[in-house]
């Protein structure tokens, strides 16, 4: 079976600086091979007339010098072209023209064709290698044809067909090998999980999009339980822009998604054309057999309708304490029984980590309930009742004044603002109390909420933004909350602004929070906001202050999602 080729990034996919290093070497070493040849036996290269002496010693010169041009510019400059796939195509067009200028299928040179098929093969996988292999094989028959009319039909197929055959067994080896790598490099990412403080759900979320990116699959399904539990857990990454979605099925909803054995594997592709039944591809493997079993075609048919794909494969969850299945759909796609065993591997590696996160988070989460019952108590008893006894004394300062009295406005305001501010302390124990998670939708009420008591107390117009689709899991959005919070404070106590906007977005797996606000009082000295760098470092995020506008400072706030 063809392994899957790397997407088109380049050396990342195609090894180590050292290795990249070595084919620029190796490749002047070629030209300087080559042109010492030229020199020191010319007779035994087609040239024996002398003819092509002038057109050999033009070709072999230019390619000593572009391979040496190639060499220097890698090693000064850091530019994805001197890495790129055209390179070889480049050195393809040499090699035949040296094959074209030194006998055509006599050549000597004709197993150069095989240096750029086993780089390109190694370096960008089988796809890119066949290509090279093909054009190979033309570009030698070609400079044959070009060079001699009187062509040995016999010899040129048997070295044509040498050039294909050989260049297909190095194409596929070096597919394997950066299959390989690939897989590797996905096993260590997906052992690199999100942050276990922001929930269980984030962490598979970010699995299933780095599997359904691994697989080049239009979407990656999880469906899992926990033992005892009556609904099904159905994460999905295929949502637009690269979201995740949460939803609880039924087990009648959730039984299309278990027509398998509990602990199968399934592979499922359909035919090439409908006129080449035979190309379809649908078989499962069960735990103890080695043979692939065909797939009950009613179930199948169900099955595709469902995930509106052309292929897919399957794997069970090894859970400990429950049940579930991830699928990989695709609909371009053509997946294998390799890609369905790696899967399993993948599964196996990933969720004993699940688990283990789940149980941290339980016990974490026993161990703040208990701390939460302390703080609401020591809110309560230290920071509530003073208020209400500074509510009381101003009520009491009110009442022996008359109605009239200059003062009275301002202690009605004052009034207002206490009783405005219990109100919010004892929600907020309550909230504390009980453990309440906010979500997004009242994230963004609680933040709006904020800015409209800070422009009623302080004059202060402060713009609440969020992106359409932002995407915040509750334990996120409860330090979300406290960090804008601080933001709009310290517009109020360390500037003269009079407005100001806090913006918040998703972008490159970071959650990105911008801060800003008017300075009246003319260029802002460097500073950074203590209690907003120490929130930030603890969520393993990065904050930056831009000063350098006039009138203008900006707080950069991301954060790893």
């Amino acid at each position: 079976m063809i392994p899957h080729s790397p997407p088109a990034a380049a050396l990342q996919a195609g090894g180590d600086a050292v290795g990249a290093s070595m084919v620029f070497v190796m490749r002047l070493v070629l030209a300087l091979t080559a042109i010492l040849t030229l020199f020191v036996a010319p007779g035994d290269l087609g040239n024996r007339h002398g003819e092509r002496t002038l057109l050999s010693s033009l070709i072999f010169g230019g390619y000593m010098l572009h391979s040496l041009a190639l060499l220097l510019a890698a090693r000064r400059y850091r530019n994805p072209f001197w890495h790129g796939k055209l390179v070889y195509w480049i050195d393809l067009g040499w090699f035949a023209l040296m094959v074209y200028c030194t006998g055509g299928g006599n050549s000597f040179f004709f197993p150069f064709f095989f240096f750029v098929i086993l780089t390109a093969s190694f370096q960008w996988g089988f796809d890119e290698g066949a290509r090279i292999t093909l054009g190979a094989t033309f570009l030698l028959a070609l400079a044959t044809w070009l060079t001699d009319s009187n062509i040995n039909h016999g010899h040129l197929l048997l070295r044509t067909a040498f050039v294909l055959a050989l260049g297909y067994m190095i194409a596929y080896w070096g597919g394997m090998g950066v299959a390989q790598r690939r897989r590797l490099s996905l096993l260590r990412d997906v052992s690199r999980l999100s942050n276990p403080r922001f929930g269980v759900d984030q962490t598979i979320a970010t699995m299933l999009t780095q599997t359904r990116d691994f697989y080049h699959a239009s979407n990656c399904l999880l469906l899992m339980r926990d033992s005892g539990d009556d609904l099904w857990q159905l994460h999905s990454s295929g949502m637009p822009g690269g979201r995740s979605t949460l939803s609880r099925l039924p087990e009648g909803a959730a039984a299309p998604l278990l027509v398998f054995a509990p602990q199968a594997l399934a592979q499922y592709s359909a035919p090439l054309h409908p006129r080449l039944p035979r190309t379809l591809e649908s078989r499962q493997r069960v735990p103890g057999d080695t043979r692939w079993q065909p797939l009950a075609p009613e179930h199948v048919e169900q099955l595709i309708d469902l995930l509106d794909a052309s292929s897919f494969v399957s794997a069970p969850l090894p859970l400990r304490k429950g049940e579930g299945r991830i699928y990989v759909v695709s609909e371009k796609h053509r997946f294998s029984r390799v890609d369905a065993v790696f899967l399993q591997q993948l599964a196996a590696q990933v969720f004993p980590v699940i688990e283990n996160i789940v149980l941290l988070d339980r016990l974490a989460s026993d161990a703040a309930f208990r701390e939460r019952q302390k703080i609401a108590r020591d809110l309560h008893d230290t920071t509530i009742q003073p208020y209400i006894g500074l509510r009381h004394g101003i009520s009491a300062v009110r009442q022996s004044l008359q109605s009239d009295h200059p003062v009275s406005a301002e202690l009605d305001k004052l009034l207002d603002m206490t009783t405005q501010v219990i109100s919010d302390m004892r929600q907020f124990t309550r909230n504390v109390r009980q453990g309440a998670a906010q979500t997004e939708a009242e994230l963004l009420v609680a933040l709006r909420r904020q800015a409209q008591q800070v422009q009623e107390f302080y004059d202060i117009q402060i713009t609440i933004q969020a992106e359409e689709g932002l995407a915040i899991s509750d334990r996120l959005a409860a330090e979300v909350f406290q960090i804008v919070n601080e933001g709009m404070h310290n517009i109020r106590k360390h500037t003269r602004a009079r407005s100001g906007s806090i913006s918040l977005s998703n972008a490159d797996g970071q959650l990105r929070i911008r801060i800003d606000n008017d300075t009246p009082e003319g260029p802002s000295a460097p500073f950074l906001p203590g209690s907003l760098a120490e929130r930030t470092a603890a969520l393993g995020g990065n904050i930056a202050i831009d000063c350098d506008t006039p009138g203008h400072t900006t707080v950069s706030i991301a954060i790893p999602v």
